[in-house]
């Protein structure tokens, strides 16, 4: 996305989260970002293609942030994890974000309500894993269900705080929480009993991942690229890069994932960004599924 799509998305995200995403109307944006309408539907079909860009910014946003964040270090460090929460957490707190689920949420608009559900299992998702790399292979079966425990507790005693009115420290709420769901993996293990039906779990994730592109497809749309547009050194760098890391049996997420910003930067203001950014995304759905 370039920046200046970037810089009306952003001030799209501060109208939603200050007046409700029904009440900030097309023009309210227009105006205040001071682009005429010509300019914001080029970048946007609708309102709603604007919110789902939004949220397609957050989570990359974040992707970024917890990346720099584990690069170098050990996947079981258990002090990056409770970081790599702690900045999302802040970003989320700055940006007023749980205003705007909220509104989204008790919205009559169906196709919002779905995206901020694909936001929120993509989230889970990345916990979930994270959860196995910090705990052992061995709490897989039961990960899932610990990511909603972690992230229910953590939005209800966050809730609970801002209605108080009460002071608090981000950093160690996250880890006091995690202490617990320590505590709790362990005896769901022993009980040997979930919460939740893994049919009604693996239905949940075909829903939200159902336009999510096969590595074939996304091979097959990165030779059209080629095909169709002329890169120059870094561009191709980059991109051989990436293609190469796709091809392995086993992709080295911590390796390809730092390279999708990079590219995108590298076609800013080009004839091939908008198609460009589209490869990248699909790749950054695809590694969420794999």
């Amino acid at each position: 996305m370039n920046n200046r799509k970037r810089k009306v998305a952003d001030i799209a995200l501060k109208l939603f989260t200050e007046k409700g995403i029904q009440q900030t109307s097309i023009q309210e944006i227009i105006e205040k970002a001071n682009i005429s309408k010509g300019t914001f539907y080029n970048y946007f079909s609708s309102k709603n293609d604007c919110v789902a860009d939004i949220l397609e910014i957050l989570r990359y946003d974040a992707s970024q942030q917890r990346i720099a964040l584990q690069i170098g270090k050990d996947t079981q460090d258990r002090e990056v994890f409770i970081d790599q929460i702690t900045i999302l957490m802040r970003l989320n707190e700055e940006r007023n974000l749980h205003a705007l689920f909220e509104a989204i949420l008790f919205s009559n608009e169906t196709d919002l309500k779905k995206l901020v559900l694909q936001h929120r299992v993509y989230e889970l998702d990345w916990l979930t894993n994270r959860l196995i790399e910090i705990m052992g292979e061995d709490i897989r079966e039961f990960a899932f269900e610990g990511a909603i425990l972690f992230y229910g507790m953590l939005q209800h005693i966050l809730f609970t705080l801002r209605i108080t009115n009460s002071t608090y420290s981000l950093k160690h709420l996250v880890s006091v929480i995690l202490s617990y769901l320590e505590l709790i993996i362990p005896q769901m293990k022993q009980n040997g009993g979930l919460m939740l039906n893994y049919t009604a779990v693996d239905l949940l994730r075909s829903n939200v991942d159902k336009n999510i592109k096969t590595l074939p497809e996304i091979m097959e749309f990165a030779d059209k690229l080629q095909q169709n547009y002329s890169f120059n050194e870094e561009q191709q760098d980059l991109f051989d890069a990436i293609k190469s890391e796709l091809q392995r049996v086993r992709i080295r997420k911590i390796v390809l994932q730092p390279l999708l910003k990079p590219l995108q930067q590298s076609f800013t203001d080009t004839s091939a960004e908008s198609q460009v950014h589209t490869f990248t995304n699909m790749i950054w759905y695809y590694l969420k599924t794999t």
